[in-house]
C-alpha cells in the first residue's frame, strides 16, 4: 500500500481498518423492512434480517426497494474502483469480465453487493460498487490475478471507499 496521506480528503487504509458499512452508511435504512419484504426493482427479499434471492416472493410480502436498487437509481456509489496501467490497456475485457465474474459470485451469496457501473476513465476504468466490500473485492481479485498495486483510500466524511489498481 502507497505512503500516500491527505489526497482528496482521503487517507490510505489497511484492509482490516474498513468500517461495518452498516453502521456508517447514509443509504442503510435506519429501521429494517416489515418481513418478509420484496424489492420491486431486482427482486431480493427481505427476511429473517437480511436481503436474499428467492425464486418467488413471499404472497404477504410487501414491497420496498432495497439499499443496492436505490444507490442505483440514485447513481450514489458506496465504493470506487480506478483500474488503469499499460497491463490494464492490453487486457481491457479479461481484466473487465474478471471483474464481472467476482460481482456475480458476491452478488449470488450478498445481493446488496453489485456493480454499478464500469466506465472509461483515463488510460483505464472507474468502477462504481453499491458496497464498500465489493470495491474492496474487486481490488482484491485484481491483486491476487495480476500484481500490480492497489491502493485504498477511505474516507468517512463521506462514507466511502476508492481502491487504486495499477499495472
Amino acid at each position: 500500500m502507497s505512503g500516500q496521506s491527505g489526497v482528496d480528503g482521503f487517507r490510505p487504509v489497511r484492509r482490516d481498518q474498513l468500517r461495518d458499512q452498516r453502521e456508517d452508511d447514509p443509504y442503510a435504512s435506519r429501521h429494517k423492512p416489515r418481513e418478509p419484504a420484496f424489492c420491486p426493482d431486482c427482486g431480493a427479499v427481505f427476511r429473517n434480517g437480511r436481503w436474499q434471492w428467492q425464486d418467488l416472493p413471499p404472497a404477504d410480502a410487501g414491497a420496498s426497494t432495497c439499499t443496492a436498487c436505490r444507490r442505483i437509481r440514485d447513481r450514489m456509489p458506496a465504493g470506487f474502483v480506478h483500474v488503469g496501467g499499460p497491463y490494464f490497456a492490453a487486457h481491457r475485457e479479461e481484466l473487465t469480465a474478471l471483474m464481472r465474474h467476482r460481482e456475480e459470485r458476491e452478488r449470488a451469496q450478498h445481493p446488496m453487493e453489485r456493480i454499478i457501473a464500469i466506465e472509461p476513465d483515463g488510460d483505464g476504468v472507474l468502477v462504481t460498487t453499491t458496497d464498500i466490500h465489493l470495491a474492496r473485492d474487486l481490488g482484491e481479485a485484481l491483486e491476487r490475478a495480476c500484481k500490480g498495486t492497489l491502493d485504498y483510500h477511505y474516507n468517512e466524511g463521506q462514507r466511502l471507499l476508492r481502491v487504486f489498481w495499477r499495472r
